[in-house]
């Protein structure tokens, strides 16, 4: 600010050899302003400066101009770090946003920045408290100006991402993750983390939302779509083998059992997978009148796959049952 304000009273000087000239003179009461802090009063006669000022051929006028258009986004910030300081995060938004604007259109990049730095602090508390109060219609609304702003902010891309699938909008939020997913993991390696671990929280409870409906032909659908997206989307594979499970179609749990199995990342998931493949070859077996044996054996194959996770134990004993 000590640099601001000192210019501000060297050009009040330079303009002064035209004091004669009212534009002149509305700039250096502008200056004046700036140094008694009185933001609001210096960004109104800058306007004012600007407007009248743009078509002189006067070189002092001129001058006056340009030096004023540099400083109306500065004197917006100022009176929006002000408003948000006192927490009036609505009247900060506005000014914030109008610095940001401003400054973009006077192509003072780095106040534009610094702006949107301090107003990407305010849509988070905003955003915040309208997701902790469980307002997330506009908590989306408020971090999706953020995400505008800027999309490399992940912060504000995480919590406008959770707020889309809180509101059930789960295809923009799959689309906010992704894109996070997609960055470069040297730089953005927590937030990748954390779009991960949502995308599978989120897809799992409206699987079980889907599940608990018996609509595994919906579970199914959005799993494709998913691979549509992503080939390699080793969640996508898991939750399409486990539909079909759901609806007792072992046939193609077994042709799909290998690929999805190979589509894990660990052993627990793969196990999963092998679970779901052998269960598969059991019923059929079952079905059979315990009379075709390769469906057996092919049981106890896939379920000695099963090495880790939380059916380690069920598999066992399946394979010993098959066994007897």
């Amino acid at each position: 600010m000590k640099k601001l304000l000192s210019l501000a009273v060297a050009l009040m000087t330079v303009c002064a050899v035209s004091a004669q000239n009212e534009l002149v003179t509305k700039y250096n009461d502008g200056a004046a302003a700036i140094s008694q802090k009185d933001y609001e009063t210096a960004a109104k006669l800058f306007d004012e400066v600007i407007d009248q000022g743009i078509d002189s051929e006067d070189p002092t006028v001129l001058n006056c101009v340009a030096t004023a258009k540099k400083y109306i986004p500065i004197c917006y910030q100022n009176m929006g770090a002000k408003a948000a300081a006192e927490g009036n995060f609505d009247k900060a938004a506005e000014l914030l946003s109008t610095a940001a604007e401003r400054a973009e259109l006077y192509g003072e990049t780095q106040t534009q920045a610094k702006a949107n730095m301090i107003l990407a602090k305010v849509y988070q508390v905003q955003g915040g408290t309208a997701f902790n109060n469980k307002d997330y219609a506009t908590a989306a609304e408020v971090f999706a100006k953020g995400y505008a702003a800027n999309p490399r902010n992940t912060e504000m891309a995480l919590n406008l991402a959770m707020s889309y699938c809180e509101l059930e909008r789960y295809d923009e939020g799959m689309d906010i993750y992704r894109n996070i997913m997609a960055m470069n993991p040297d730089r953005y390696a927590d937030a990748i983390a954390q779009a991960t671990e949502m995308v599978a929280l989120y897809t799992n409870n409206r699987v079980a939302k889907m599940q608990a409906a018996n609509d595994y032909d919906g579970i199914i659908a959005m799993s494709e779509k998913m691979l549509a997206d992503n080939p390699a989307d080793a969640l996508a594979y898991k939750i399409r083998i486990q539909a079909y499970s759901g609806k007792k179609d072992y046939d193609k749990v077994i042709e799909l059992g290998e690929e999805t199995a190979m589509a894990q990342t660990s052993d627990e998931d793969k196990s999963d997978v092998y679970f779901l493949v052998g269960a598969a070859y059991n019923a059929k077996y079952n079905a059979s009148g315990n009379k075709d044996l390769a469906l057996k054996d092919k049981a106890v194959e896939a379920l000695k796959k099963v090495v880790a996770g939380s059916n380690v134990e069920a598999a066992a004993k399946s394979v010993a049952d098959l066994s007897k």
